[in-house]
């Protein structure tokens, strides 16, 4: 049943580097805008905060790989702490930016957390 923790953790990863895709390269076409609900004129104006932020969620995407590829006893620690982190990030997202990140963020990883939990990653 480990390989049920570790596809969650895959798709958490995926999801991270398509997050990373849409911020630092698409920010400002149609498609990214339709997808954050931005304006042209907003685009612009928060290209590089967008940038960044696609950045930092590369390094979710990351570490959420390292997870899958360390030794066992390493990776339980490492899946608590950066699925955590996409938790945290997608309930303060939810609360401040918009709801739908409670769906798309928090959900999936406190899905990836709970099946570490009951089912080991390692």
């Amino acid at each position: 049943m480990v390989i049920v923790s570790k596809i969650l953790i895959a798709i958490l990863a995926l999801e991270h580097f398509y997050f990373l895709y849409l911020e630092m390269f698409l920010w400002t076409t149609a498609r990214g805008r339709k997808a954050f609900g931005t304006t042209e004129e907003f685009a612009l104006a928060s290209k590089v905060l967008a940038a960044n932020q696609g950045l930092y969620n590369g390094f979710l995407g990351a570490g959420l790989v390292w997870v899958l590829l360390a030794p066992a006893e390493l990776a339980k620690p490492l899946a608590f702490f950066f699925a955590g982190c996409v938790l945290v990030a997608g309930l303060y997202g939810g609360a401040t930016a918009n709801k739908r990140i409670y769906i798309l963020q928090a959900l999936p990883a406190a899905l990836t957390l709970i099946a570490v939990l009951l089912l080991g990653v390692g």
